[in-house]
């Protein structure tokens, strides 16, 4: 029983680390009855940068505030901490606006949005984790260089910055499946 145990969190560590999505490619989430109508940002992030954002409402909407939960993942396979800021009105009542410091060595962007409806009912888009995600113009991920620029391909240190979760979480479950196997 204790090697099943142990092959199976030894599996459920491996496919975590290769769970992640395809390289560079971008993802977007429908805003499709939620009373957003459409987003405008750029196509990809440039680390030491400020990404932009503008989220245009419906005509018809009921929404009085926009909370922008954004997380910024580096070369080396962390990802910092998420961080929210409210989007601000521009006057019009459709249109709300918000900027996010992208850090050195940065992979990607990600993130959500949590809405506040007139009658002070929240909802989440999407429902669970990050709906949309830019990869910068020069990332690493994987093992493999990506993006238009080569600007950052070969910097002393840029895909090892700080250890990432992944490979220390998959060496100590192997070691932990060793030790229980020894143990029968």
């Amino acid at each position: 029983m204790r090697r099943l145990v142990a092959v199976l969190v030894a599996s459920m560590l491996a496919l975590s680390v290769s769970a992640a999505g395809e390289s560079g490619a971008n993802e977007e989430t429908s805003v499709e009855e939620s009373g957003i109508h459409s987003l405008q940002y750029s196509e990809s992030v440039t680390e030491n940068t400020i990404f932009e954002i503008s989220v245009i409402l419906d005509s018809e909407n009921n929404i009085s505030k926009i909370d922008w939960i954004t997380q910024v993942c580096i070369n080396s396979g962390v990802c910092w901490p998420p961080k929210s800021q409210e989007l601000v009105d521009t006057g019009d009542g459709q249109t709300f606006t918000g900027s996010v410091m992208i850090d050195d060595y940065a992979t990607y962007v990600n993130w959500r949005f949590d809405i506040t409806r007139t009658d002070e009912s929240t909802e989440t888009i999407p429902e669970s984790g990050f709906g949309w995600k830019v990869w910068s113009d020069c990332w690493y991920d994987n093992g493999t260089w990506g993006g238009p620029s080569t600007d950052c391909q070969g910097e002393e240190g840029a895909g090892s910055l700080l250890p990432g979760f992944a490979a220390p979480a998959a060496a100590m479950g192997i070691a932990m499946a060793a030790l229980m196997a020894r143990r029968d």
